[in-house]
This record gives C-alpha cells, structure tokens and sequence, in this order.
C-alpha cells in the first residue's frame, strides 16, 4: 500500500487514494461514511490510517447518519468529509436539504460517487441535480491529480460560502490510476472545535427557516461569482467550434478531439454563466459532452437564451451523444460529423480474442447458498415472494435459486414484504444482509410488527460488509483507530424490538435450516431466520479458514446431483455421469455433505 502520508513528490495512486491524499494535504480532521461502491476504498485507508493523521474517521450505520455527524463537526469548526455512493445520498438527502439552510462553519465535503453504466448499482442517478436542488456548490474532477487537487480548493470555496460542497466524481475517476503529484500535507486545521449556539442558523424551526432561505439565495450570489473567478474552470485550444465539457468526458473529449476550443469546467454549481456566454459567442456551434443527464446542456441552452446567442448546441438533446451509460472512445466516433476525431488505437467494441463470459456468482462454500437452498426447499409449492436487497445475496437471483422477485433499495425488500403481505396470497420471505439490516432493516421490521404484518425476514449475517469490501459495521464491534467496541448483537435487537419467533441458524447445516424455515413460514406474525456464518473471503483475509476439502466417494456416488441441483457450489463438477470437487475452489464447509442423500461426500483435512 502507498504512504498517503509521505512526502513523496509523485505516486502511482488510484483515484480514491488520491482523493484520500487530498484529504490530509486539506487538513481535513472528522470523516464518516457508509461503505459503497465506487467510494469504499477511501473509506479502507481511512480506516487503517486516520488515526495516524491525526483524523477521526467512522463507519456510521448508514449515510444518513454520516452525513449528521459530519455536518456537526463542520458546524463546530472541524473540517469534515462525509462520502458514498450516488444511491447512498438518497438516504443522506433529508439532513443534507435542511444542512445548506443552516450553513456550516468549518469546510465540508460531500463526496458523491456517481456510478454511470451502473457498474455496481442499481440505477444511473446522474447526482449533479442534488447540487441544484439543495443549493450548493458543486465541484466536479476529470482525474486522479484533479481529485487530489480539487479537494483543498473545494474546502477553500466552502469555507468561503459557509456551506457544505457536493463533491462528485463517477467510477472512472475513482477507479482510475495514474501518476500524482504531491503537495504540502496542512497540520494546522483544528481536531477540536466548539459549537457556538445560534438559533435563528441551526434551529430551522419554520420561523428560521424561511429566513435561512433568503440568507441561502444570496450565497449563492457569492458562489455564481466565485465560479466565474475560478481556476477549475478554464479554456483550453482554439478555434470557432466550442466544446463544453466536464468530469471524465473531458479526458476523453482532451484525447480524441482536435482543432477545436474547449472550456473545461470543474466547478460546476453554479455554472459560470458570462464565462459560458463569452465562451459561446462567435462559435460556429458548440457541442456540450457530459455523461449521464443534460445538466450542463441545459444550463447552456438556457445562457444562450438569455443572452439571444444564436449558436447551434450539439449535444444529448438533440440525439448526438448518448444520454444512456458511460463514455468511452468509441462515443466520440459519433461526433465525427461536426469535428475532427482520432480512432481509438484498439475499438473498444472489439477484442482481439473472444473471451468466455462469467457472470458474477457466489463464491465456493458462501453461506448464502446454504440458507437459500434450504429456503426453496422449505417452501415446496407454497406460493411467496422473495424480496431481497443490496448486498452478495442479491445474486440469489440466479438459478438455481431464484430467490430474488422484488429489488429496489438498501431496506426496500424488508418494506416491500409488509405490503405485499396486506395486498397478496403469497408469502413473502425478505431476505436481508447484517450491515443492511443496521443500515435500514431496523425501521421495516418495526413496522412490520406494528402493522401484523404475515412476513419471514431472514437476516444473513455473514460477520462483515461483505460485498463493498469487508468493512465492519455494528453488528461487529469497531476495532480501528483507538476505538475499541462490543458487537450489536442482531438476536438481541429482534427480540428487543419483540417478534416472538425468532431463530439462529448456521447455514451449512441446510437440513437443519429447512425445518426452521417451514416453521417460519407457517408463523402467523413477524418470524425473523438469522442466518449466522463469516464469510469465507473474510476468513481468507484474516488467515482464519480451516484447511479442509470435501471429497466425493465414487463408489457411493449414484449420480442423483442433488448436490449440484440444490448448493450450485462452483467447487461442483459434473464430470460425464460423476459428481467431483475442484480442491482448488473447495473450502470444506460440508453444505454439499449435508443435502447429500446418500451421505457420499466426506470432509477431509
């Protein structure tokens, strides 16, 4: 792992361990998010290195809460960095909306990584429009050195508006790597503030608020004039055709386009308008390239408008660029018509040699295969519906499971079940991660007791937040800079909040799991499965997983696969009429022993 702590003059750095580096050359002392990709690994080198910083860094239950304990340090005088995914600000949103009214007073950042072509998510959100919704400033990167970089001049332009800033970068700035620069790392900012009391700012009772909001209006004044002003946006060639560019389409714009003039904006809430109209004016025409939504086309089209500049904008509106999923160099084939464009040196659509495809999977000897299989079992013919969630588990959805009908949101297949207990025959089955169930599981379930709702959430708790990267969260303790705390125990906070049916189960022993989950099904009421067993991978990573293989006895084997039929393990090979187990992939958790009818497979040390 680089030293984001050195002083190093360059590195080779990802872009989340840039933007990391920016942090300390900002003096940044309080951070907090909820894992998600494509921001968790600042959160991974937060954890093993704020403390060394002189920092405070959290992993909160969810976003909304991160948001809250960082706008409370930048209320106090801290210097604070709140960050997540682009979905997870959905979640942050009702504090954020009300935050801007109050103002901060110390620097904060709002890190939204925005996931175009949903390489990991569940939708394309384009989260530019937060920034115009909450009213505040917005500062967009293109590389790794701008993600470092633009963090100190974000925290500078903050500071200046006393406001927090939505920070937004997308998938190819976080995942990107290239060589970075270092500069100075700042050790005078505050780890320690005092929150000064003012009602008529931090009390947005309807009486404050409504003045809050006129206070907010006239920043925004004070922003528009700074964006004019500033060094995050700038022209760059020549000529009299324009292209209006942000974020990473720059650097595809900056590769494969010539002869043209282009204004590069980074800082891009609000837009500098009279840098735009000065820009536009005299141009043949100008081509806006953006990913995602229309924000910036909009916003020029507007400029053209108000300044009765009468210049053609090429752009998404008009069907030139794609308004769907992430550039690429292929997207600016399509601009040849109006500009000259160099060929990528390999297409992207095409590969020198066809490649077999794999769809994510499971891994060998995953618990989740165990619970599920025993789920289907337990349910035979009985009609239901699988709600699940964000996390491994999601790719219950394949076969031979199937046991994912209904996908929304963080929480949203444990609020679905309630409603369709109350408006179908079918029983729902809602299946849920740990970390999923402290970050939004609490509330559905609540309500599902409250409401009488007919439902079987199962909680899969695998020990870790598996899927971002195995980041801890409540229900296994923190154990990182300095702070050490027990676990939440899920069994406890269930029969607290007080369902009656409650049972623990280890998912390797799937013919004991299959009685469980038909007693829960036949529950009148809330009945809650948890299924306890770490994560292989997280077992791997602390040098913790036992040596064992299974085995297949041949001479037993009656080529029945109900093996294969009901786990789906990869480690599982049909070979001709035979069942045998890659050692390579196989973890020796015995589930395929277990549902075995002739009980033909051994496990072996």
């Amino acid at each position: 792992m680089v030293d984001l702590l050195s002083d190093s003059k360059q590195e080779l750095l990802l872009g989340n361990e840039a933007i990391t580096r920016g942090l300390f050359e900002a003096g940044v002392k309080f951070a907090s998010t909820y894992p998600g990709t494509p921001s968790s690994e600042v959160g991974n080198l937060l954890e093993e290195i704020a403390d060394k910083a002189g920092m405070y860094f959290e992993f909160s239950s969810n976003e909304k809460t991160a948001m809250e304990v960082s706008a409370a340090a930048a209320s106090s005088g801290v210097r604070s960095f709140v960050f997540m995914k682009h979905v997870g600000l959905n979640v942050a949103a009702d504090p954020l909306m009300t935050l801007t009214y109050a103002g901060v007073r110390a620097g904060m950042l709002v890190m939204s990584a925005d996931d175009p072509s949903a390489h990991s998510s569940q939708n394309e959100q384009d989260n530019r429009y937060y920034a115009t919704l909450a009213l505040m400033p917005m500062v967009e990167p293109s590389n790794p050195q701008e993600a470092k970089d633009f963090i100190k001049e974000a925290y500078e332009i903050s500071e200046k508006l006393g406001l927090p800033l939505l920070y937004r970068t997308t998938t190819r700035v976080n995942h990107a790597r290239s060589v970075v620069k270092f500069g100075p790392l700042k050790t005078d900012t505050p780890a320690l503030g005092h929150f000064e009391k003012d009602d008529p700012h931090f009390v947005n009772i309807p009486a404050f608020a409504v003045q809050n909001r006129v206070r907010l209006l006239e920043k925004n004044k004070l922003a528009l004039q700074l964006s004019e002003e500033s060094p995050l946006n700038r022209i760059e060639g020549s000529g009299n055709i324009g292209i209006i560019t942000s974020g990473v389409a720059y650097c595809y714009v900056k590769e494969f386009v010539s002869d043209v003039s282009i204004l590069k904006l980074g800082f891009t809430n609000p837009v500098p308008e009279k840098k735009i109209a000065d820009f536009i004016r005299g141009k043949r025409f100008v081509i806006v390239a953006e990913e995602l939504e229309p924000y910036l086309e909009d916003q020029v089209l507007r400029i053209c408008a108000q300044n009765q500049l009468n210049v053609r904008v090429y752009g998404k509106r008009d069907g030139t660029l794609p308004r769907e999923w992430e550039y690429s160099p292929d997207t600016m084939q399509r601009l040849r018509v109006l500009v000259k464009v160099k060929e990528p040196a390999v297409p992207m659509n095409k590969t020198q040699m066809q490649l077999p495809g794999r769809p994510p999977s499971l891994c060998a000897g995953c618990p989740h295969r165990g619970i599920y299989a025993a789920t289907k079992k337990a349910v035979g013919k009985t009609p239901v519906v699988y709600c699940s969630d964000i996390g491994c588990y999601t790719l219950g959805v394949q076969p031979p499971f199937r046991t994912a009908d209904f996908i929304i949101c963080m929480g949203g297949g444990a609020g679905a079940a309630g409603g369709f207990a109350q408006a179908t025959d079918q029983k729902p089955i809602a299946f849920i991660g740990d970390s999923t169930f402290f970050h939004a599981g609490v509330q559905p379930l609540t309500s599902a007791l409250f409401n009488h709702h007919n439902i079987v959430m199962v909680i899969l708790d695998n020990r870790t937040t598996a899927m971002t990267g195995h980041q801890p969260n409540p229900g296994t303790g923190r154990h990182f800079g300095g702070i050490d705390t027990d676990a939440v125990d899920i069994e406890g906070v269930v029969k607290g909040l007080g369902v009656q049916f409650v049972r623990t189960v280890d998912p390797y022993d799937v013919t004991d799991c299959v009685k469980v989950m038909k007693d829960a099904i036949d529950f009148d009421g809330v009945a809650v499965v948890i299924s306890k067993c770490p994560c292989p991978l997280l077992l791997k990573k602390e040098k913790r997983l036992e040596k064992k293989v299974c085995v297949v006895n041949q001479d037993d084997c009656i080529s029945c696969f109900t093996c294969v039929r009901m786990i789906a393990c990869p480690a599982l090979i049909k070979k001709g009429e035979k069942v045998e187990v890659d050692p390579n992939q196989c973890i020796g958790c015995g589930m395929c022993r277990n549902v075995c009818p002739k009980k033909c497979i051994e496990v072996r040390e």
